[in-house]
């Protein structure tokens, strides 16, 4: 039987999702606890990988189990072993070849700025009070909608068969303490939002315009594109599939 956790969780002191030797994620936290609940050791599948210092809001795993279980109670006990940080919503039956990466049809990310110092969003928000000209950067945000080649905000050293992204929004909105970049799209490069946000942050203090923004795109060169803004304004919001892998339970 194979299940899909729902799983949300503060990135501030994890090295990303990905497992790795001697270092703590996301990944590794999450199989500890799930070896402990049906004491065997696992390994689960993510929905994609998030970087060092990046929150979630919603994510998925698929894990398989030899046989049927209450999704409800597996979670529930998964949730006593892990730390307060990390949260599980919902475990759910899915067909057998459901895969939570591949299946995945949209992703969804915000990018959060303050202008002003707090010290209660100081690890979930980029400080940043310098003016931005945020119509402007929606009017170059918007270039980005559509299938294209986004090399241009990809980290160098990635193992991809393609740059090719097919995004469905991209925008900035105001809100109480700064603004908010939503963006979604089938899938994204390593590093990519990051690199986007900067470079039109740049555009958003006139260091380069809508037309050299479009330029950036299309050089597919990351040295032309602005630089990576820090992690913690960053969160995975939303992983979007076919309703038809789910199994009603």
């Amino acid at each position: 039987m194979r299940y899909f956790f729902e799983i949300a969780y503060k990135g501030t002191g994890y090295h990303g999702w990905q497992i790795q030797n001697s270092t703590l994620t996301v990944q590794g936290t999450v199989e500890k606890a799930l070896s402990t609940v049906l004491q065997r050791k696992v390994g689960i599948v993510g929905s994609g990988r998030t970087d060092t210092g990046v929150h979630c809001t919603q994510q998925f795993f698929h894990l398989d189990l030899p046989d049927e279980m209450d999704g409800a109670l597996l979670g529930y006990k998964l949730n006593t072993l892990l730390p307060k940080d990390m949260v599980i919503h919902s475990v759910r039956k899915v067909i057998t070849d459901a895969h939570a990466r591949f299946d995945a049809v949209l992703r969804s990310y915000e990018y959060r700025i303050s202008e002003r110092r707090d010290p209660f969003a100081v690890e979930f928000s980029y400080c940043y009070n310098k003016k931005l000209d945020i119509k402007t950067m929606n009017a170059a945000a918007a270039l980005l909608i559509g299938k294209e080649d986004f090399q241009a905000f990809s980290k160098v050293k990635t193992q991809v068969n393609n740059f090719i992204c097919d995004i469905k929004e991209a925008y900035w909105e105001k809100s109480p303490d700064g603004m908010i970049f939503h963006i979604s799209a089938n899938r994204f490069l390593r590093g990519m939002v990051r690199a986007i946000v900067g470079t039109l942050m740049d555009v958003g203090l006139a260091k380069c315009d809508v037309e050299g923004f479009k330029e950036i795109i299309a050089s597919k060169d990351r040295r032309r594109a602005g630089r990576a803004v820090p992690p913690e304004g960053l969160f995975l919001t939303r992983v979007n599939y076919p309703e038809e892998i789910f199994i009603n339970q």
